[in-house]
């Protein structure tokens, strides 16, 4: 065979190899971002965060949080936790604010020691997280993960840990310690700042019965 020959069979080879590799990329990458229902949510995605695949769910809002399956898809949030960020404020509340004071995957968005649902992104003196309350109904309200009637978002203003019912394990559960030394159990001064935020509205945990 001439050189020539070579030349050509060796080049004919490399770019078959590398048709070779492209397909099977494009054939790994349709696989990754295949859609079943037409929803615009992949299979993956959805199957890894508890939704159907086989059923058109975009437009649904499984944490009840405000933001539908598919803005969560494309936000990076969990359709399945309200508050992807354990701020205090809803991803809903946060992709919606109209400002990028707050970002739904960015617990302190502007770096300044202070969560997001505990600043006043509107100055009107009530906390982000207080503002979401007070628009919420029961099916949208806040978890409290360790099931001791204090909400995870105001766990923070009393210094206990949202997965653990008794943070200090004396045997006294967070809701009925007095954090604030002024003689009203944690529960209650949940409650009393619940009911002045929501302007009177049932939507606090005890409240609803359950959490989230």
């Amino acid at each position: 065979m001439s050189r020539s020959h070579t030349a050509i069979a060796s080049v004919t080879a490399v770019i078959g190899s590398l048709a070779a590799s492209a397909v099977l990329t494009m054939s790994a990458h349709g696989a990754t971002l295949r859609d079943s229902d037409g929803d615009g949510m992949p299979n993956r995605w959805e199957v890894s965060h508890g939704l159907n695949p086989q059923k058109a769910n975009g437009r649904g809002d499984a944490d009840h949080d405000h933001l539908r399956n598919l803005a969560e898809y494309r936000d990076g949030t969990d359709p399945q936790d309200e508050d992807t960020d354990g701020d205090g404020d809803d991803d809903g509340d946060e992709a919606h604010d109209g400002t990028a004071a707050t970002d739904p995957t960015d617990a302190d968005t502007d770096d300044d020691g202070t969560l997001d649902g505990d600043e006043d992104s509107d100055s009107d003196g009530v906390d982000n997280e207080d503002e979401d309350d007070a628009t919420e109904t029961c099916a949208a309200d806040d978890d409290d993960a360790d099931d001791d009637s204090i909400a995870d978002e105001d766990e923070n203003d009393f210094g206990t840990s949202p997965d653990d019912a008794d943070s200090d394990d004396d045997g006294v559960s967070d809701a009925q310690e007095d954090s604030d030394g002024d003689g009203d159990t944690n529960a209650v001064d949940e409650d009393q700042q619940d009911d002045a935020d929501d302007q009177g509205e049932n939507d606090d945990v005890d409240e609803c019965g359950a959490a989230g």
